[in-house]
């Protein structure tokens, strides 16, 4: 079955409408948030709009700490469809309060908003996962995390742009977002009605009420099976390199002062960026023909690594702006050197859905079915933490003087020794590359 026509298919449409307008919902408010205490509430109060802004992305990624673990405890006891309604319920209420919190200009009360979109994201995301493979068969696994992870990247890409459209909007943005990200909670919860019952994968199952000793027990599962949790360490790489890049291409460090681009050129290297993540997870599923082909695990760090190395090549190419001294979006594109950069990033997208697709199939397909969405959980938790590692390494790097592009270069040098000393221990992906040598 070719992979879009899965989105007919009852067992998934439902599924991917719910995660996409999820995933938009996030980004349209965490933009529009970001914006609006960048612009508005810190100077009305004072207040460090950058500390501000990173503060609320800690606030974010917290939950993914506390309430993965048992998060998946739930996915593995209940049976997912109904659980699934449940969060998504629980979206609108935080969206409504959310809409309080800009109504009434509160920091706090936004910032909590944004505490408890991050549980309720920690809370999905086992559910998210760990439903796939009771709804596909085994030969749809890769085309189905592939049309996820494209809807999810793509998800982002409108949220932002929504998002930073809207509140934009003179005296009205705040409450045109309050009735847009309201209107899109609702229609996340009636779609999830569709979608199929998925029967408890465990249901004698008690839930641990302490997270900590539950977070360390996770760990300690997925460490059993080795091959598990190398892919699971792989996944949790790629998201340490994607928050790097989404972070750098989108500052004005890079676009302003190193490619001299006008503010719409961050969001054309974003779009660039998503675009290729989404065309590289729909690759994968035409490249595996129906099975998970871990070669492409290979191919796509080795390109990512390639296209970041020339990235750092491509950022020192751009010519003086004339007149206000930036290029507008137009401009930049019409320039070799802004072609150059778009396509790197077009790589590095492309390249990185090539390498994460397979390994989100493969843990799916190892998993214990009464484990699956503890052990999606334990991913969960580590993504997060590679993503907080990601920020902190970026962070020492600046303040140490070493250029953003210089950062890209690092980051290709890293993901190599990365694919040598940890994807290359997976021993199927071993036995793959062995059955290509002449024997």
């Amino acid at each position: 079955m070719n992979q879009f026509s899965l989105l007919a298919a009852q067992r998934f449409g439902p599924l991917f409408c719910t995660q996409f307008l999820g995933a938009l919902n996030d980004n349209i408010f965490r933009t529009a948030l970001a914006l609006f205490i960048g612009y508005n509430l810190a100077a009305q109060t004072d207040l460090n709009a950058n500390l501000l802004i990173v503060l609320a992305s800690g606030i974010f990624i917290l939950p993914f700490f506390l309430f993965s673990a048992t998060a998946g405890q739930l996915a593995d006891k209940y049976e997912k469809s109904m659980l699934i309604r449940r969060v998504k319920l629980l979206e609108i209420f935080i969206m409504a309060v959310g809409a309080a919190g800009f109504m009434l200009e509160s920091i706090a009360l936004l910032l909590s908003v944004l505490f408890l979109m991050g549980a309720q994201s920690a809370l999905f995301g086992p559910l998210k996962y760990g439903i796939l493979p009771q709804h596909l068969q085994i030969n749809e696994l890769v085309g189905g995390n592939g049309m996820v992870q494209m809807g999810t990247y793509l998800a982002i890409l409108l949220g932002i742009m929504t998002g930073g459209l809207l509140i934009a909007i003179p005296e009205r943005g705040p409450f045109i977002i309050t009735l847009v990200v309201i209107t899109v909670a609702v229609s996340g919860w009636l779609i999830s009605h569709a979608i199929p019952p998925a029967p408890s994968a465990q249901p004698t199952l008690r839930i641990a009420p302490n997270f900590i000793a539950q977070t360390w027990r996770l760990v300690v599962m997925i460490a059993r099976d080795r091959i598990t949790f190398i892919a699971i360490l792989g996944v949790s790489w790629f998201w340490f390199l994607g928050a790097t890049f989404l972070a750098l291409i989108q500052s004005p460090g890079y676009v302003q002062e190193v490619l001299g681009g006008a503010e719409q050129v961050a969001t054309l290297l974003l779009a660039t960026f998503s675009i290729g993540i989404g065309v590289g997870s729909l690759l994968c599923e035409r490249f595996s023909r129906g099975g998970i082909e871990l070669l492409l695990v290979i191919v796509g760090i080795g390109g990512i690594s390639l296209c970041a190395g020339d990235l750092y090549l491509a950022s020192g190419q751009m010519p003086s702006a004339a007149g206000d001294g930036v290029f507008a979006a137009l401009e930049f594109l019409r320039l070799w050197p802004g072609q150059h950069v778009l396509l790197d990033l077009v790589g590095i997208g492309l390249f990185g859905g090539l390498y994460i697709v397979p390994l989100y199939a493969l843990i799916q397909q190892r998993a214990d079915p009464a484990e699956r969405a503890r052990t999606i959980a334990a991913n969960n938790i580590l993504n997060a933490l590679l993503m907080v590692l990601s920020a902190l390494v970026t962070m020492a790097l600046l303040a140490i003087s070493v250029s953003i592009p210089q950062i890209f270069l690092l980051v290709a040098l890293a993901n190599l020794v990365f694919a040598v000393t940890v994807i290359m221990q997976l021993s199927p992906l071993r036995a793959r590359l062995a059955g290509l040598l002449p024997g």
